[in-house]
């Protein structure tokens, strides 16, 4: 269902329509087939205009088993269409979740628009000359249903031969019967009288600047955006991981880019990844470590070294469903607290955080930007939505990119009163209280690294208490003072009483949801925060002007806990932490209540 739902969003990208998706599958590598925790699914919503969401209600859908049918039906609306293939609907199969009587025929699809197609046995008909087992033909029913599918929307199909014939470039029989079963499918639409209607969704001409674009992933685009950061530091990415879902993507990237000086490790487990990562930086690296939520609590320790060292790394969490192991393949926001405090003593790091699969590229590029300038590891909060969603993509201009470009220190930097000149490493750029950065190696430039507190200038060690309260406030302070844009609020009207503010993955549905409210005459503001550590500098200002905030989020409130101890100002959470997005018009009806109240 993966391979088929991102092959119709090729061909949907390529056709010019604007796009969603929400591929949502189970954590297992081989899920009990048939059931409902095996169910593996692909949510779709493309549109002539912009959108923002994967849809709350899919107008469509294909079940390729009982399972499949039982697990969705609810979010399908009345009169809603359902293709259905029959031959799966068997006593044992429909017993594997619960149905005793077929829904086919006792009344549950009553209200729907039902296509019942025998696919499997349609697609081993149209492959029987190609020699291949029944086993072998019935792989390749998702094809089928693509073609079908290809033929109702009026999608391009040579993207998808095309990728079909390199797929099984070793075995261009296996290609070829899978291009036979997609056509097979197309053509079936075409003749079969139970398809009397075929759509037509223009391009989104409109919605987009001019422009070169392409379908992007999350986990894609952040990967080429820490490319682009390396390019224009003009230093080497490194990476250390350890793979983890659903983060290993970028690690299965960023190895395919040596050309462009990427070097990735592998390392055993999640603590070496990062200590491997730490030395990379000390080396003269743009280091970065990918990893998930329990991944972060394993490198913590090496997370407060960073600060101690004051050394530029990037950690990239995206986030799923916990605590512990939890969901490892469905989504969540409740990382942000254990990024912000979730080490020892006072390690101040700052957070940002994406709000698209293809803002992840331009977040990429911003967490460099303040790792660089203010050596100092950055944490970047993705999810398991955005990883694995995806939209179109501009591609940017090279020119348009900022310039990262850093200097190492080269000699000495400081005279001692005898007047001799001698490098320190802890002292200090007055403007973003950064220290230099020494690649080993340079001479006159050696140096003590390491987690023990270091004077204050010479980087000497010291248990000098003055000396530690010092060095504490002054990396809280270059933290407290980054450059950040401030908050952008969309209010068209002025007039709004309600802000609805988010961070995160969050943007797309609270924006879908605030469009909803508009078109029927509320009037509501919304602002959305990337930069979380620190807050933009007129965000006081900003919750001032209005006599209720309302904040979402895929947690139990961890936004709203830091707004209300930071701001004073109270807070209203809306909150779900079920492993899915929120639903547009679920999150509209509760943000209304809210503006009925005000």
């Amino acid at each position: 269902m993966q391979l088929t739902g991102d092959r119709f969003t090729s061909e949907t990208a390529s056709f010019g329509n604007d796009l969603s998706t929400l591929p949502n599958f189970p954590a297992e590598i081989r899920a009990p087939a048939g059931t409902l925790p095996g169910v593996s699914s692909f949510q779709l919503h493309f549109a002539d205009h912009d959108i923002l969401t994967p849809g709350d209600a899919p107008d469509v859908l294909v079940a390729m088993n009982p399972a499949a049918l039982k697990a969705n039906l609810a979010d399908v609306p009345r009169g809603g269409e359902i293709i259905v293939n029959t031959d799966e609907f068997a006593k044992r199969a429909m017993a594997k979740v619960g149905w005793t009587a077929s829904p086919l025929e006792d009344g549950t699809l009553e209200g729907y628009r039902v296509h019942p197609v025998p696919l499997t046995t349609l697609t081993i008909e149209a492959l029987k000359d190609f020699g291949l087992s029944r086993k072998e033909a019935e792989r390749s029913k998702n094809m089928f249903a693509l073609g079908l599918l290809s033929w109702m929307y009026h999608r391009p199909t040579e993207g998808t031969e095309s990728f079909l014939r390199r797929k099984f470039a070793k075995r261009p029989q296996i290609a070829e019967a899978n291009i036979t079963a997609f056509r097979a499918g197309w053509n079936f639409g075409e003749t079969t009288e139970d398809f009397a209607v075929s759509y037509e969704v223009a391009p989104a001409a409109a919605a987009f600047p001019t422009g070169t674009y392409r379908n992007m992933s999350g986990n894609l685009a952040l990967s080429l955006g820490l490319v682009a950061a390396s390019v224009r530091a003009g230093l080497p990415l490194y990476l250390g991981s350890y793979p983890i879902t659903p983060a290993s993507d970028i690690l299965h990237e960023l190895s395919k880019h040596k050309n462009f000086g990427v070097r990735t490790f592998q390392a055993e487990d999640e603590i070496a990844g990062i200590g491997a990562a730490l030395g990379a930086a000390f080396g003269g690296a743009l280091a970065v470590t990918t990893t998930s939520g329990p991944g972060v609590a394993l490198k913590s320790e090496t997370i407060g070294l960073a600060v101690s060292l004051e050394l530029p790394l990037i950690i990239v969490d995206i986030q799923r469903g916990g605590p512990s192991t939890g969901l490892p393949t469905k989504t969540e926001q409740a990382d942000l607290l254990q990024a912000m405090y979730g080490r020892n003593g006072e390690a101040p790091v700052p957070v940002i955080a994406p709000q698209t699969p293809g803002d992840c590229f331009d977040a990429a590029l911003e967490a460099a930007r303040i790792a660089l300038t203010y050596r100092t590891p950055v944490f970047l909060l993705s999810d398991g939505y955005l990883a694995n969603g995806s939209e179109p993509w501009r591609i940017p201009e090279t020119q348009e990119l900022p310039d990262l470009r850093t200097e190492f220190a080269t000699g000495p930097n400081h005279t001692m009163p005898d007047g001799v000149e001698v490098f320190w490493p802890y002292k200090r750029d007055p403007h973003t209280l950064a220290r230099p950065w020494a690649v080993p190696g340079t001479p006159g430039l050696e140096h003590r690294i390491g987690g023990i507190e270091k004077q204050d200038g010479t980087g000497n060690i010291s248990y000098d208490p003055a000396n530690h309260e010092h060095m504490v406030r002054t990396r809280q302070a270059k933290i407290d003072q980054l450059t950040v844009p401030d908050l952008t609020v969309d209010d068209p009207d002025g007039t709004a009483k309600v802000l609805v503010l988010g961070w995160g993955s969050t943007y797309g549905p609270i924006t879908a949801a605030v469009r909803r409210l508009r078109r029927d005459g509320t009037s509501i503001a919304q602002a959305h925060l990337r930069h979380l550590n620190p807050f933009p500098p007129n965000l006081a200002t900003v919750l001032e002007r209005y006599e209720r905030v309302v904040i979402p989020e895929m947690n139990l409130g961890q936004l709203a806990t830091l707004i209300r101890a930071r701001y004073l100002t109270p807070a209203h959470s809306h909150t779900q932490v079920n492993g899915m997005p929120f639903k547009a018009a679920q999150l509209a009806a509760a943000l209304k209540e809210h503006t009925d109240d005000c």
